[in-house]
């Protein structure tokens, strides 16, 4: 039976953020995720988490300066000095809210740049992560993002994951799976669950092509889940999806798991 965490910065956007958490609670589910903690100091999501009883499994390393076209520091030759201070950051925000995972961002290659410095960059500063993270038991995950969302991000296949996971070589360190970038880029997602089956530690979902609930569009998710329990998969499937409407309408197609 699948697990499902309601992504925060996306579902419930009719109410502030703080309230998004109350929010999740009073819709049946019993953990969150979202992109980003730094808005907020770490005690006060921490009493929010334990004021709704909610359990924080996911949130991204900061994103850099989006302005100026970065999604993540972490493979930008000569930022590593950042690029580690925003890892350690992620640490202390991980800990406050007992969260097990962080999705460490790479960033985005500028045209006509050598992709293999940003990759090796990238390798390196994952191995510090998973590294430091390993002592305290937090998975690192690593993401492909599609070129329809975030262009120029420096892998967008399931397939480049897992190579850039095999490089990276740390047993702490883990692909997040999300359905909606993998079914643009790479299809077949019943045989990447298959293929990339223990290797996968985060699961995001939603609508394709639309990133909306995920009870239309190309994918059957009903029969995705079924494929997930026969993989044996134990881990926390995010809801990252842009609701059609307000959010608590859109979700007769989880209420069934929760």
């Amino acid at each position: 039976m699948p697990k499902f965490a309601a992504n925060l910065s996306m579902m419930f956007n009719e109410l502030p953020f703080l309230d998004r958490f109350a929010a999740a609670v009073n819709a049946g589910f019993k953990a969150v995720e979202f992109l980003f903690p730094y808005d907020y100091p770490a005690d006060l999501l921490a009493e929010k988490l334990r004021q709704h009883g909610l359990q924080q499994v996911l949130f991204n390393t900061a994103p850099g300066n989006v302005g100026a076209g970065e999604w993540g520091l972490a493979a930008l030759p000569g930022r590593e000095l950042d690029a580690r201070a925003d890892i350690d950051r992620a640490l202390s925000y991980a800990l406050a809210l007992d969260c097990p995972n962080v999705h460490v961002m790479a960033g985005v290659v500028p045209p006509g740049e050598d992709v293999r410095r940003y990759r090796d960059t990238f390798i390196d500063n994952l191995r510090y992560a998973a590294d430091t993270y390993a002592k305290h038991g937090i998975k690192v995950m690593i993401e492909a993002l599609s070129p329809q969302v975030k262009p120029n991000y420096l892998f967008s296949s399931q397939h480049q994951a897992a190579a850039l996971q095999a490089e990276i070589d740390r047993a702490n360190v883990f692909i997040q799976f999300d359905f909606f970038h993998a079914q643009l880029v790479d299809g077949n997602i019943s045989g990447l669950i298959a293929s990339l089956a223990g290797r996968y530690g985060h699961i995001q979902i939603a609508s394709v092509p639309d990133r909306h609930e995920p009870d239309s569009g190309e994918l059957d998710y009903g029969w995705l889940f079924e494929r997930l329990d026969q993989q044996g998969y134990h881990g926390w499937i995010g809801c990252e999806y842009k609701p059609r409407g307000e959010t608590s309408a859109g979700l007769a197609w989880v209420t069934p798991y929760l």
